[in-house]
């Protein structure tokens, strides 16, 4: 009963689908029909026929072949779909790929439970009720056409029918929508006279899966007489798009000793076939593995959900053992559920074993020499260790610390970034004398903590034995620098220090002899035996080579040694000021209008080398005047300014204003000086101070000179 229900089922819709589908009378090779829906009630009894498979290549089926997706059913030479065994569940679909030496198709049969059948025909051919003829309130029937795309020339190609249960005589069909005026447009068109609904070329699910298209039955003016009434056409999609990987690449990280079954990496594909059919249903596959050690198998996929996983123990996935640290899987993922009819795509996986820090740091040896010259810094000596994780994690990367044998802080290591080695460096001068061998107690870890099971041994200490070599040290000054302070002007010959300097070479007993090394002004001379400083020379605080009234000399001690050594000390002399500078006066020329009303000449101002108090307040004043008349005046404006007025005007001449300046040093010093006055003719903001008359002025002044002594002679 089961089977006749099944084929009364399949012949019914293959009736359908013929007329939805229908083909010119010329052959085309491939299936006449390539889409299928039976029922499956309970089971599908083996070697009983299901349904019958029509294939033909319009050439006499030469070397026909059918193959199955499912490999628990056949088609036999005759066409017949048989099960092989008693099968209770084949999935949604079936999938009958048929080749020849002339042709191959691809057909396709889909499995409705009995519960079902009802719902799934009305949602494909979007009827009411059962297997009737769709109810329409127009007279314009319409029936769904399911097309197959992909389908080969020659076209065009007749898919449906539409049909017009009135049959007014001159009545026509006008077909409209996406696919025919619209864009894409004259994919679609229809018999305006028989309702024949034809297909020009092929279609492409994946581009448009659905057309929804208009029929109207018009009059012979156009006029449209019934409708319109809806046309749906349904692309049947075939499985002619490839599994791609869209996502790459594809990298993973996994750490070592991992527990089996860790999850690396999720590889995921698109296939861009009908989600809802095993077009589109993918399974996953690793294709190969590289490297093969130390397993084959070392990853597994899930072929549903693409999730790459361990599968070997954790003592395998050691990254220290292993040939390299990094693994490419080949994934192919192949649609039809996997079955060999599927489409397939690959992509490369790579996984990176991951470090982490389960090898300490050990030292090379227990034991390191160094050698080191005295009062000498730098790096000494380079430790060496070793360390099996990956050197470019803090799993390897050492970390030194000296942890014995450095109270003075004299030693300090650093890690060299490319080589890991410890750089053990003096970076305060050692001293025989006081210590000729140093030991140090070293240890080394790394950057990351270790992992619980794993701890730092012995080999991860070590000593270092340095070794202090004595050199001949310079003698040093005791102090340096020196500082002494002298009053300028002093007696040459004058003790002004005796030097010290010691050897600190003491096991050696040398002798020390002094010797000038930088004296700029060549004032100072040494006792080369007891170090005793004098002056060959006056010493000037004003002199050029006194810089903030501090002269500063070098000294040098040299002992005995071969060759011998040399120390250099710093000699400060901090001179006091005495009054040894008379002051000068500036400006020492004017000019002023012999017609001018202003007869405020010049302001003077006095400076003097010396320090406070040997400066200022200055006392400035007027040598006698000679004549019968005053001339001019000078009067004070401050401690260090003077104002000289005339008291008439002068005619055009030079003159020379006799002034003495004094400072408040003890005792005073006076400058005598002259200011040399010119007068000269001033039009039109013009000044001619030409000397013209600069010799009979002379010879008057000196006429009043002759007659002021005439007069002092006989009073």
């Amino acid at each position: 009963m089961q089977h006749k229900t099944q084929l009364t089922l399949s012949f019914l819709l293959s009736q359908v689908l013929l007329l939805a589908c229908a083909e010119d009378l010329e052959c085309t090779p491939g299936f006449q029909q390539k889409v299928f829906y039976i029922e499956q009630r309970f089971k599908f009894t083996e070697d009983q026929p299901i349904l019958n498979l029509v294939f033909d290549d319009c050439k006499g089926n030469n070397k026909l072949n059918f193959e199955v997706s499912n490999p628990d059913f056949k088609v036999e030479h005759d066409g017949s779909l048989v099960a092989l065994k008693n099968v209770s569940e084949a999935g949604r679909a079936l999938f009958v790929h048929a080749r020849s030496e002339h042709a191959e198709d691809m057909a396709e049969i889909l499995i409705v439970g009995a519960n079902e059948k009802h719902g799934a025909l009305k949602e494909i051919f979007k009827i009411e009720g059962n297997l009737g003829i769709p109810r329409q309130k127009r007279a314009i029937l319409a029936t769904p056409i399911l097309i197959p795309e992909n389908q080969r020339p020659p076209f065009p190609r007749l898919v449906g029918k539409v049909i017009n249960s009135e049959g007014t005589e001159g009545a026509k069909f006008r077909l409209s929508g996406k696919g025919v005026d619209q864009d894409p447009k004259g994919i679609f068109r229809i018999n305006e006279i028989s309702g024949d609904v034809s297909v020009t070329r092929p279609l492409d699910r994946e581009a448009i899966a659905n057309y929804e298209l208009e029929v109207e039955v018009t009059d012979l003016s156009g006029k449209i007489i019934d409708g319109p009434v809806s046309l749906d056409i349904s692309v049947i999609d075939q499985n002619d798009n490839r599994p791609m990987f869209k996502e790459g690449p594809y990298i993973g990280h996994v750490m070592e000793g991992s527990p089996t079954g860790t999850t690396v990496m999720r590889m995921t594909a698109f296939d861009a076939d009908d989600a809802s059919t095993d077009n589109a249903l993918l399974r996953y596959n690793i294709l190969k593995q590289t490297p093969t050690k130390p397993s084959p198998n070392m990853f597994y996929i899930d072929p549903e959900k693409g999730d790459i996983v361990t599968v070997v123990s954790p003592v395998l996935l050691d990254r220290e053992t292993m040939e390299t640290p990094k693994y490419e899987l080949v994934i192919e993922a192949k649609d039809m559920g996997g079955h060999d009819v599927g489409l397939t795509g690959t992509a490369t996986a790579t996984i990176l074993i991951d470090d982490k820090n389960d090898h300490p740091p050990e030292f090379t040896k227990k034991e390191f020499q160094a050698t080191v010259k005295e009062g000498v810094t730098g790096v000494i000596v380079n430790l060496t260790v070793g360390d099996r994780d990956d050197p470019a994690t803090g799993a390897w990367r050492a970390v030194y610390t000296i942890i014995n044998g450095n109270p003075g802080q004299s030693f300090e290591i650093h890690t060299n970034p490319q080589t890991n080695e410890g750089m053990l460096s003096v970076v305060k001068p050692l001293d025989y004398e006081i210590s000729a061998f140093h030991t140090l107690l070293i240890k080394v870890e790394n950057e990351d903590p270790l992992i619980p099971d794993i701890a730092y041994g012995p080999s991860s200490t070590a000593t270092v034995q340095i070794t202090v070599e004595d050199v001949n040290e310079g003698p040093v000054f005791h102090p340096n620098p020196m500082t002494v302070t002298k009053q300028e002007n002093i007696p040459i010959g004058s003790i002004v220090l005796t030097v010290n300097a010691t050897d600190p070479d003491t096991l050696q007993h040398q002798t020390i002899r002094y010797s000038v090394y930088k004296d700029p002004a060549s004032w100072l001379e040494i006792n080369p035996t007891n170090g005793t400083v004098a002056t060959t020379a006056i010493l000037d605080r004003e002199s050029p080579y006194v810089q903030d009234n501090k002269y500063t000399a070098l000294f040098l001690a040299i002992d005995s040694g071969n060759p011998p050594a040399t120390g250099t000390g710093t000699l400060h002399i901090t001179l006091e000021d005495v009054n040894d500078n008379v002051p000068s006066l500036y400006p020492t020329l004017a000019k002023v209008c012999d017609d001018a009303k202003d007869l405020r000449v010049v302001v003077l101002g006095a400076s003097d080398k010396d320090l406070h108090p040997n400066t200022d307040p200055f006392k400035f004043e007027l040598s006698k005047q000679s004549g019968p008349e005053k001339l001019w005046r000078i009067t004070k404006l401050n401690n260090t300014h003077a104002q000289v007025v005339l008291l008439q005007n002068l005619k055009k001449a030079n003159y020379n204003i006799p002034i003495s300046v004094t400072d408040s040093g003890k005792p005073p010093l006076t400058n005598n000086t002259e200011l040399k006055l010119q007068v000269c003719s001033c039009k039109k903001s013009r000044m001619d101070c030409s000397a013209s008359d600069a010799l009979h002025i002379s010879m008057t002044l000196i006429l009043l000179s002759l007659f002021s002594l005439f007069c002092k002679s006989f009073p």
